[in-house]
């Protein structure tokens, strides 16, 4: 049993339908590269490990100075699409809500780049919720590593064993394990079209309610358990 005094949580898929803003980044940049665009549901399953990635899996007959150049080619589209059509997953604020009432400080952990991980929490309305965000590109390491749940921690004054880490996939639920955090996952986000059943982690949750219920549980705010 673990005491939870901090959350630290993922934004694409956690947080955020992202899928449409990105899916119309994508499909811009294929359009003016004179590639075939692709289905939504198809740049979904590319979602998970950031920008480069995701370029890469949209591009994978290039080569990596290729796939570099359509980069700049994505960011610039995605730079007018994102927060146009990203929406807040169903039980998200009422779930923050909880979290906040709990007295528990909050993060945001993303692989999004900075330039783009900001202006998508103002667009939606998120930023006011969160101490504060770390993006991809805000550390050496990226999730899966554990260095943006460990950086976290100690801007919140918590220990890993402490901070709760909620995510949509197997990048999230490796980060916090490598972290010692304890780690949720929610079924219906972006896990590069993995299902989460069977993943490490301490508990799936169908939203955010859920994950605040389970954190929050104990009757004292200095003794909030989770398994």
């Amino acid at each position: 049993m673990k005491s939870i005094r901090s959350v630290t949580i993922d934004l694409d898929g956690t947080l955020l339908d992202t899928v449409p803003d990105l899916a119309a980044a994508a499909n811009a940049m294929l359009r003016e590269l004179g590639r075939p665009e692709y289905p939504i549901d198809t740049i979904a399953a590319f979602i998970g490990r950031g920008i480069p990635k995701l370029v890469a899996r949209c591009l994978p007959d290039l080569e990596a100075d290729a796939v570099e150049q359509a980069q700049a080619v994505f960011r610039r589209h995605y730079a007018v699409e994102n927060g146009r059509r990203s929406r807040l997953f169903p039980g998200v604020l009422e779930g923050l809500q909880a979290f906040r009432a709990a007295g528990l400080p909050m993060a945001v952990i993303t692989n999004k780049a900075a330039a783009f991980t900001e202006p998508l929490l103002v667009a939606t309305q998120l930023d006011s919720w969160f101490e504060f965000a770390v993006s991809g590109d805000s550390l050496p390491e990226k999730k899966p590593h554990p260095m943006p749940l460990l950086h976290a921690c100690e801007r919140m004054g918590t220990v890993p064993a402490e901070n709760l880490h909620i995510g949509d996939s197997r990048h999230d639920a490796a980060a916090a394990r490598a972290a010692g955090c304890p780690v949720f996952l929610v079924p219906y986000g972006y896990n590069e079209g993995e299902d989460v059943q069977g993943i490490d982690c301490d508990a799936i949750v169908t939203s955010l309610v859920e994950a605040a219920r389970r954190a929050t549980s104990a009757d004292s705010p200095d003794s909030r358990k989770i398994a």
